[in-house]
């Protein structure tokens, strides 16, 4: 009461000294002695309460324990051995055996005497996850062997399952279990009865959110693992990892916008995880923010080293912006980086952005060249075909081989309305404008939304067929999708009162 612990600690001693057959008292000063760094005098206590014959288990077990730290590891065996005569029902004996079979590296043995455990028959359910923890551990310290144990920590787990009063903790720990073994279906119906159960312990419901959701996202039921991983952020508003993963559904079901607001919250909670701000810039391109990913790319520039990532999202976003010379800038610099690191990042995609940078500032000849690269890499890639195919014939070259491209990627997506839209525009180039006008108006018929530079291009079409009142429409179509002066004057100039009367086919 003095607060004089180390003359209390020697009243203690002779106390547990003198009666050795009390074991709260022998076990408590025993960890006293432990904590205070003095193990031999733990030791003392322990080995003259162990000598009564009416020793405990849960005693011997703990002198087992101690003989173990101490590296006195066939004395341990012994003790423990000792604990599991004395009481086969109680689980630390077996416990204190097994670790330190496992320390001396006898694996057989480690799993004899875990099959031992569980052939006794009046035990409790505590005793039976207890022991499915001990395989756990056995699996984790030899996976090559983890087969040996995943079958006995099912058939505990069930076991324990069938008894009745199971406590929320004793259940919350075989959910876990049943986790750990990959029985996912059984793991999530057990959280779920722990959420029940325990409505108003935060700290539970946060562990079972996260561990449903995790079983959600495994299973690929992004629905479910949604309402996981929202419920968490309720939970713990600070959950950076939760706002990253709900930023990476966002993502997956095209809500850009959404998924740029999650992205941003895990920066600012996480403001050194670095992947996050390049999801985040991701995001913001989807959703049209290249300002906003570039501020977002200029906080990840001054935290981190430059790397591919922060360069090619870089070029992304001025390329969105329409400078496509600064854009160029940062796809060499991400080329220079993967070169030096990861040549493998620089794959069909990185050239086909790199070519489309190239087109767009008017450097044909070094589009052809990124878009022939590109297709070095992956001949049969659709969107490099059609991206050069519809190059040249805009500018009427290389036509034969442009259209030889254009039916390739037509072959390959057959109701893309931008590529039926290419090769009808390389037929019109060709002078074949019957055929032009059958893939112009599959492209019309597949349209996700109003094109005008397809109605464009069907105007063309049937004016150079003779059409010129479906021209007119088509015109007008394209006009009334977007204003152009040069559509507005072949309007004009093909007017009813400029060419008189029009005999239509």
């Amino acid at each position: 009461m003095n607060g004089d612990w180390d003359a209390a600690l020697e009243e203690y001693w002779k106390a547990a000294a003198l009666d050795p057959a009390n074991e709260n008292l022998v076990l408590g000063v025993s960890q006293r002695f432990l904590q205070n760094k003095k193990p031999e005098k733990a030791l003392e206590l322990l080995q003259r309460a162990a000598s009564h014959p009416d020793a405990s288990a849960e005693l011997l077990a703990q002198l087992g324990m101690l003989h173990s730290q101490l590296g006195q590891q066939e004395e341990a065996r012994r003790a423990s051995q000792a604990a599991i005569r004395q009481s086969p029902t109680t689980l630390s004996g077996y416990q204190v055996l097994f670790l330190v079979q496992l320390q001396t590296k006898q694996l057989d043995a480690a799993v004899q005497t875990l099959e031992e455990a569980a052939r006794q028959k009046e035990v409790d359910a505590e005793f039976l996850v207890g022991l499915t923890e001990l395989c756990f551990n056995f699996a984790l310290q030899a996976p090559t062997r983890r087969t040996n144990v995943t079958g006995l920590a099912v058939s505990l787990l069930k076991r324990a399952e069938a008894l009745p009063g199971l406590a929320p903790a004793l259940q919350l720990k075989m959910a876990d279990g049943y986790s750990f073994l990959g029985e996912t279906e059984r793991a999530a119906q057990l959280y779920l009865e722990v959420l029940q159960r325990l409505p108003d312990v935060p700290l539970v419901r946060e562990h079972v959110h996260a561990k449903l959701a995790e079983i959600y996202l495994r299973g690929s039921d992004h629905e479910r693992a949604l309402e996981q991983l929202e419920a968490l952020v309720r939970e713990d508003p600070t959950n950076a990892q939760a706002y990253f993963l709900l930023g990476t559904l966002a993502q997956e079901a095209r809500q850009a916008k959404k998924a740029a607001d999650y992205f941003r919250k895990t920066v600012l909670l996480r403001p050194d995880f670095e992947p996050a701000y390049y999801e985040w810039a991701s995001a913001q391109l989807g959703a049209d923010q290249a300002a906003g990913a570039l501020a977002t790319l200029a906080q990840a520039r001054a935290r981190f080293a430059p790397n591919f990532l922060l360069e090619l999202l870089s070029g992304l976003a001025c390329a969105q912006q329409k400078a496509y010379g600064q854009a160029l800038q940062h796809y060499a610099a991400a080329e220079v980086i993967a070169n030096a690191t990861d040549p493998r990042r620089l794959n069909h995609v990185f050239y086909l952005q790199v070519g489309a940078a190239h087109e767009r500032k008017g450097d044909y000849q070094m589009a052809e060249k990124y878009f022939e690269k590109c297709l070095s890499l992956k001949p049969d890639y659709a969107e490099a075909q059609n991206y050069l195919g519809y190059m040249w014939a805009e500018r009427g070259t290389n036509l034969v081989r442009a259209r030889e491209l254009l039916e390739q990627a037509v072959k390959t997506e057959p109701n893309n309305a931008a590529y039926l839209d290419s090769l009808a525009w390389v037929l019109f180039k060709l002078n074949e404008p019957a055929a032009a006008l059958d893939q112009i108006l599959k492209a019309v018929e597949h349209l996700e939304k109003p094109d005008a530079t397809v109605y464009d291009h069907l105007g063309d079409i049937q004016a150079a067929l003779g059409r010129m009142d479906q021209a007119r429409e088509a015109w007008r179509k394209a006009l009334e999708v977007e204003p152009s002066e040069v559509i507005r004057k072949k309007l004009e100039s093909h007017s009813p009162a400029q060419e008189g009367s029009e005999t239509a086919p």
